[in-house]
């Protein structure tokens, strides 16, 4: 037997191990070269291991959650095995399954049977006397089926009081339907029909989750991120009616099939014109070499909740893109980061990031940098409210934005004055497309 051992392979950007998400094949499988055999994360990305070889499965490292450094073991193969894959065996017909023995049949004499046994009548729960000698007395005056019955004892419908619409009088469960829903009361003098009482259980026991995966990569980012990072937040209310005005005009004008206009494209093309006076906000901290690093290049993060978790594909050089071709690539790259093709490419490299709850948006929120960046933009629910203007009540869309900034290069006045400028562009939508 010929064995071959394929080691964790070096996925590149330095990562020095990986975590085994979830395994594609077995012990005893046979794969052929090129089929994927594994899903491992790394701090950047998911990625498809695919198998070296062609042979049979003889051992796997580890299970989904372990995480495995580069170079060291994860598959044993045979390959003196793998020329063919394993024919299945032949399915042998079922056997026909034994039949009990017959009985003998019960003498004439009943010589040889058992005596039949009487079951005991049920016994009620206890109850005044007299009055269930009553409802006794009543019911069995009346015609209506076992299942009727049941379903008036335990709604509380007296039956004597209900008035049968079938045959000789007979209840039925259209009648007790009637009774329940007041559209036919009960008898004179009967009490009113009680509804089903609500059957309330305890549950009991746990579920334990194992955190891996892109799951894992979030808690481990969200944690150093609050750990590290001294979170200055900043709430401005914004005034979108002018723009919501905008964004449905232009909406009415765009061909079948096209991509409709949200907020965000007007957000992401405002905050590129913003960030170019406000170079501090577009910026990564390196905390190896301690140093900033000032982008001029807007890469705007679109944070995007998938079956996975929350995802950030990158919307690159938007200060280079048009309304339009903002509105396409944010759509592209969320929807691919939705189906889980988003590239490892797509999902790195942001300099600051919007996110979104959309029509869950609420009032405020605190969201949490996206390491190694420096700022964040949190949009929320665009409602309509009565606000002053000139003296006079008015009805106007207003939706907050919630920010959040690295205290520690951005200090609150220049966090301030970027959202204030970002607020005054989104107020007057056409000075987004006038240049200078």
């Amino acid at each position: 037997m010929t064995r071959y051992v394929f080691k964790m392979p070096d996925l590149g950007e330095g990562t020095v191990e990986a975590e085994i998400v979830a395994w594609h094949v077995k012990v005893g499988d046979h794969v052929a070269e090129d089929q994927v055999m594994a899903e491992v994360m790394t701090e950047k990305a998911a990625v498809e291991v695919p198998a070296p070889v062609t042979g049979r499965v003889v051992a796997l490292a580890g299970g989904p959650g372990d995480m495995v450094r580069v170079g060291a073991e994860l598959v044993v193969f045979d390959t003196d095995s793998g020329e063919g894959f394993a024919e299945p065996a032949p399915e042998h017909a079922a056997e026909p399954a034994p039949q009990p023995p017959p009985q003998p049949a019960p003498s004439r004499s009943g010589e040889g049977a058992a005596p039949a046994r009487q079951s005991p009548a049920p016994q009620a729960s206890p109850q005044p006397a007299a009055a269930t000698a009553r409802e006794a007395v009543r019911a069995s005056r009346v015609m209506a089926s076992p299942a009727s019955r049941r379903r008036a004892r335990e709604a509380g419908i007296d039956l004597a009081q209900v008035q049968g619409s079938g045959p000789h009088g007979r209840i039925t469960r259209k009648d007790l339907d009637a009774v329940l829903s007041g559209a036919v009361p009960a008898a004179p003098g009967a009490p009113p029909a009680k509804r089903p009482a609500m059957t309330l259980a305890m549950r009991t026991g746990t579920e334990e989750i194992k955190v891996i995966g892109v799951r894992r990569v979030i808690a481990n980012r969200m944690t150093d991120a609050k750990r590290n990072i001294p979170h200055f937040a900043y709430v401005e209310e914004v005034d979108v009616t002018e723009l919501e005005s905008l964004r449905q005009h232009l909406n009415a004008k765009v061909p079948a099939g096209s991509t409709s206009l949200t907020y965000l494209p007007f957000l992401v093309a405002a905050l590129a014109r913003v960030l170019e006076q406000y170079p501090q906000c577009n910026a990564w901290f390196d905390t190896e070499r301690n140093t900033v690093i000032r982008h001029r290049a807007v890469h705007a993060g679109i944070a995007t909740q998938t079956p996975d978790g929350l995802k950030v594909p990158v919307v690159r050089h938007a200060e280079a893109r048009t309304l339009w071709d903002l509105a396409d690539e944010i759509k592209r790259v969320s929807d691919a980061a939705r189906t889980g093709k988003a590239t490892k490419e797509e999902l790195t490299g942001s300099t600051i990031t919007v996110t979104s709850l959309g029509k869950l948006g609420g009032i405020v929120s605190t969201p949490i940098i996206n390491a190694p960046e420096m700022g964040i933009i949190g949009v929320n629910k665009a409602i309509e409210r009565p606000v002053v203007m000139n003296g006079a009540i008015a009805v106007r869309r207003i939706m907050n934005l919630s920010t959040s900034f690295d205290h520690r290069f951005v200090d609150g006045y220049d966090a301030a004055a970027m959202v204030q400028a970002l607020k005054d562009m989104l107020e007057h939508p056409a000075t987004i497309f006038i240049p200078g």
